[in-house]
Formats: C-alpha cells, sequence, structure tokens
C-alpha cells in the first residue's frame, strides 16, 4: 500500500512537481526485474542541475537484466534533457532511499531500503559509481549498564538553563497545526544537506497523515525557545517486528488486527527525523535533544533505537550520537552515471 501510494501520480502531491515511468523487465511471461525512472523538478529548480532518478529497483540475480533495467531508466531520462542518473530515490531524499550495502544481518528498520546484498554487483556492472554514503546508528538504550554521560547529562542542564530551551509533545488535538509547525522546521533545517529537496506544504501534509496512526507521542516533540518552535524529534515504532508475523504480508483478514494490538508492546523504533531551525543551532542545542530523546527512551523500557539516515560527512550530528554511545551498523549508498 505505501509504494503503490510513493507511485500514485494523480495522488501524491510529490508529482505535482515530478514524472516518472515504470519499467518490468519479464522472462518467458515471467516478471524478473523492475525500476522507476524519475524526473524530480523540484530538486532541480532548487539545486540548479539537470540530475535524473531512479528507483524501485529489484531484479533476480542477472547482470543482463539490471543493464537492460538501467539502460531503458537512462534513455528515458536522456529524452527529458537530463545529464545524470542517481539513485536509488524511491522517489526522493524525503522518502526511502539508498542501497543496502552493509548490516544485511541487521533486523531491517521500518521505513528504510532493504536489498539482497548483490544488488550493489548489479549496479556496478551497470555502470553506476558510488557518490555518497549514509548511515544507520544503533542507539543502545537497553544494553546492561548503559547510561547517559555524566558530561552530556550537565551539558543538559546548563543548556536548559542558558537557551530558555523546553520540549513537549505534539499536540494530538491540534495535530494539524503541529504539522504546520513541523514542515517549517523541516524546510529550515534541512536546507543545506546534500541532495535534501524542500517538500511544499501538500506533500509535508500528505506524508503526515500516513505517519499520524502511527506515532507514539512521547516520540514526536518539538523544542521551544521562550516559546517559539526551535526543532522537532520524529521517532516511529519499528512495525517491522509484527510485520514479520504476518506471512502474506496482507492487512485483511488477520493482519490489521495484529498490528493494531501489537502497537503497544512494541518498544524499538527508528528516529526518523531531527531537525533544528538554523538560527538556534548553537553547539548545546543538538545533544540537549539528544539526551531527551534517551532519556525519554530508557523511561519507556526502548531496547534501543536506530537513528537514519545521517549522511556519512556530516561530522556534526555524528560526533555527538557517538558521544552518547551510538555505533554504525547499517550503511546505505547511493550510485550515480552520467548520461552523456
Amino acid at each position: 500500500m505505501m509504494v503503490r501510494d510513493l507511485l500514485d501520480t494523480k495522488g501524491n502531491p510529490f508529482y505535482q512537481t515530478a514524472d516518472r515511468q515504470l519499467f518490468i523487465a519479464r522472462r518467458d511471461g515471467k516478471p524478473i526485474g523492475r525500476i522507476a525512472a524519475i524526473e524530480n523538478r523540484a530538486h532541480n529548480d532548487f539545486h540548479e542541475d539537470r540530475v535524473g532518478f531512479f528507483g524501485f529497483f529489484e531484479s533476480v540475480d542477472d547482470p543482463d537484466v539490471a543493464r537492460a533495467l538501467f539502460l531503458a531508466a537512462a534513455q528515458w531520462l536522456r529524452a527529458r534533457g537530463l545529464t545524470s542518473m542517481r539513485g536509488p530515490m524511491n522517489p526522493s531524499t524525503n522518502h526511502d532511499c539508498g542501497l543496502l550495502v552493509a548490516g544485511f544481518e541487521q533486523h531491517p528498520q521500518f521505513l528504510t531500503s532493504w536489498n539482497p546484498a548483490y544488488y550493489e554487483r548489479l549496479l556496478r556492472v551497470a555502470g553506476l559509481q558510488p557518490i555518497k554514503d549514509l548511515l544507520g546508528y544503533w542507539l543502545p538504550y537497553g544494553d546492561a549498564g548503559y547510561e547517559l554521560p555524566r558530561s552530556l547529562a550537565a551539558l543538559a542542564q546548563r543548556a536548559a538553563a542558558n537557551t530558555h530551551l523546553a520540549f513537549r509533545d505534539l499536540d494530538a488535538s491540534h495535530f494539524w497545526d503541529e504539522v504546520t509547525i513541523c514542515w517549517d522546521v523541516y524546510n529550515s533545517a534541512w536546507e543545506r544537506n546534500w541532495g535534501f529537496v524542500p517538500m511544499s506544504r501538500a506533500e509535508f501534509m500528505h506524508m503526515a497523515k500516513s505517519l499520524k496512526p502511527l506515532l507514539f507521542p512521547q516520540f514526536a516533540f518539538v523544542a521551544e525557545v521562550d516559546g517559539a518552535p526551535a526543532g522537532f524529534m520524529l521517532s516511529v515504532p519499528d512495525f517491522n517486528e509484527i510485520f514479520k508475523r504476518i506471512p502474506n504480508g496482507r492487512l485483511f483478514p488477520f493482519g490489521l488486527p495484529r498490528i493494531l494490538f501489537g502497537k503497544s508492546g512494541l518498544r524499538r523504533g527508528r528516529v526518523l527525523a531531527l531537525g533544528i531551525k538554523a538560527e538556534y543551532r548553537s553547539g548545546s542545542i543538538l545533544p540537549l535533544f539528544l539526551h531527551e530523546a534517551a532519556r525519554r527512551a530508557i523511561e519507556f523500557g526502548s531496547p534501543g533505537a536506530e537513528a537514519s539516515w545521517i549522511l556519512e560527512d556530516n561530522t556534526a550530528i555524528r560526533q555527538p550520537i557517538e558521544a552518547i554511545g551510538g555505533r554504525v551498523y547499517r550503511r546505505w549508498r547511493v550510485f550515480e552515471q552520467p548520461l552523456g
């Protein structure tokens, strides 16, 4: 259902500034591979370039099949005047993206991509080259003997006093007003990140609508400085723990009740977004966020959470995460190919 929504050119606001073409490879009438070619005009307007994208790639372990799929996507993108093909983006950096290249033995967290290990070889054989790595950190709140560094707790106390910063849960009774606040913070906080594309209000609201029934209120919270929104953090429970217990992958008739009744028992999660407005990005705000998230998780009885994805070269956020015991345990890779 989620993938269908991400491909829905009529119902998903992403396609108000984008187009896509879908390709399926068949052998003897049997589907053996797929790919989407994507023109994201919002990306190219924002970055002033002519990059095309591919996504939703799946294939049997056959280099000829992969080459044929990437050739079809490249031809479609080239015909639209685009100069390179980058991905996987499903369908953009605001969604599921990157090819898993390390951490296959780990449980795949909710709303992250997973693929067989041979996919990287297929992409390289087809002529695509790595351009950026995205990291997944494990935050080990439930490990035996884990405790927050005392220095971080002391920093949090000083920063709270000096910055007049306070945290509060999203107010479910004014959910859409709260989402508007998060949308404003999101576009401000990520604007200088590699590959970032601002989300329209319609896009952000569309995504929020799908996430609303999945959230735990205590893990969707806003930071305010003197009452003004300064940042927000959003974590989602790991529903994949429930999906693993639904062998046929269907919501009806038994899947949906398992999800509804199983949600309260979920303790693992994924930090999906943490954004701080540029004007509030002092050296102490991020550690305060991490301290608050860890405090809530420990109080909740969480064994841990994944923080992803994080750019490998984003040392400004990697260092504080590692200071509270976070470790890299999964890695995704973005590839690109010129369309000369």
